[in-house]
């Protein structure tokens, strides 16, 4: 069956739902599936614009045979070498064995790496061109967005943006493909997740990108994931713009690690207690239920970051360990940290806490709280402390 869509004329989407892949990258959880995006210019010469996982590759073939009606494919464009979007490759070389594969000098080893393919090549660098007849292709380099041989491909006839994982999101496309007829309230998260967990360590690359691109007239906005933009285009960037400045909301994201309760009433106090100042968006996260996508994806949204863990084999609860080490590569900036820990009778979190606000760098905003078993007196009123200093540090 041919489920290609139409974008614009000539303009093709031929990309495929995912439904039943449960993480992306083998990490990352879908509840919502993904999407992968692969496009076709039917022009003069007949362009394809990245592929999909390979898991999907015969309801993809489908709907690019029955597009192209018999015509073969003269060009590969390969924006982003990752295998959700490479997976096909091969099969479409199968197909049209004469196909020239575009790329620029740091796709060609991954491509020989991946798939031992190293002919009919053609390499594309900054600003190069490749006409197609009515349509012609402009590239430009946007390294580490989120690989290093990452590029976009640019039509200006037809102001469209092929754009790779750039403005992407998790979450099948459910009956439309476009922005406006999708309900982007629902995908919110999902595209917020997307940014946070595969972009979100790309700040400045991410910055440069925008500040290159910038100056293009774009209409369409077609990524490798999520909804195809051409109502919403302003505020994708804007929120782009805001993830990759590091930008917060104010608010405060509690994680906590508790194996009998303790730790987890240490938590519930600081909510209340940042209650008690005004503080409404809380976010209360139990590290050994929530998986680190949904807790990264709210510390890049708010200002506030409280941490808290009791003690395990004399150290910090290993889930706990896992979110701290996922901060810590994506190297999260700008914000406020305070932590609370709990031990029955020795070690604890404490030292690996001290070791995590150095090397991110964010301001601690007040003393740490140490209980030993249920939280006493003194517990309680540091727990206020954490709470009252965040709270008040978010009003400045």
């Amino acid at each position: 069956m041919n489920q290609a869509i139409e974008i614009k004329k000539n303009i093709f989407w031929i990309g495929v739902n995912d439904r039943r892949t449960h993480l992306f990258e083998n990490y990352w959880p879908l509840p919502k599936g993904v999407a992968y995006n692969s496009y076709v210019i039917v022009d003069e010469k007949v362009a394809v614009i990245d592929t999909v996982e390979r898991s999907r590759m015969d309801d993809y073939l489908e709907s690019l045979e029955a597009t192209l009606n018999g015509r073969k494919v003269d060009y590969l464009i390969i924006n982003h070498m990752e295998p959700d979007h490479s997976g096909a490759i091969k099969a479409l070389l199968c197909h049209y064995p004469e196909l020239t594969l575009v790329g620029n000098s740091k796709t060609f080893p991954m491509l020989e790496n991946y798939y031992g393919i190293h002919t009919n090549l053609l390499e594309a660098k900054e600003g190069s061109c490749l006409d197609l007849g009515e349509q012609q292709l402009n590239f430009y380099m946007v390294p580490m967005l989120h690989w290093p041989e990452t590029m976009v491909t640019y039509l200006p006839k037809a102001q469209l943006l092929f754009s790779g994982d750039v403005f992407g999101a998790f979450g099948t496309l459910d009956g439309g493909i476009f922005d406006d007829q999708l309900d982007l309230d629902y995908l919110e998260e999902e595209i917020s997740r997307y940014y946070s967990n595969i972009v979100g360590k790309y700040g400045m690359p991410a910055q440069s990108a925008l500040k290159k691109l910038g100056g293009l007239a774009v209409s369409t906005i077609c990524a490798t994931h999520g909804p195809i933009w051409r109502s919403h285009i302003p505020e994708i960037i804007a929120k782009y713009d805001k993830w990759s400045k590091y930008e917060t909301d104010e608010g405060v994201v509690i994680a906590f690690s508790s194996m009998y309760g303790h730790t987890e009433k240490m938590a519930d106090l600081i909510g209340r207690f940042l209650a008690e100042k005004g503080v409404k968006k809380i976010r209360i996260h139990d590290t050994s239920k929530t998986h680190p996508s949904y807790m990264i994806n709210d510390i890049f949204r708010y200002k506030g970051v409280i941490l808290g863990s009791c003690s395990y084999n004399g150290g910090i609860f290993p889930t706990m360990e896992t979110l701290l080490s996922e901060l810590e590569n994506i190297g999260v900036k700008n914000h406020y940290l305070a932590f609370f820990a709990n031990k029955t009778w020795a070690g604890g979190a404490l030292p690996r806490f001290t070791q995590f606000a150095d090397k991110m760098k964010w301001e601690i905003v007040a003393p740490h709280a140490d209980a030993s078993g249920s939280p006493k007196f003194q517990d309680v009123e540091d727990c206020r402390k954490i709470a009252y200093a965040m709270a008040e540090k978010l009003k400045e």
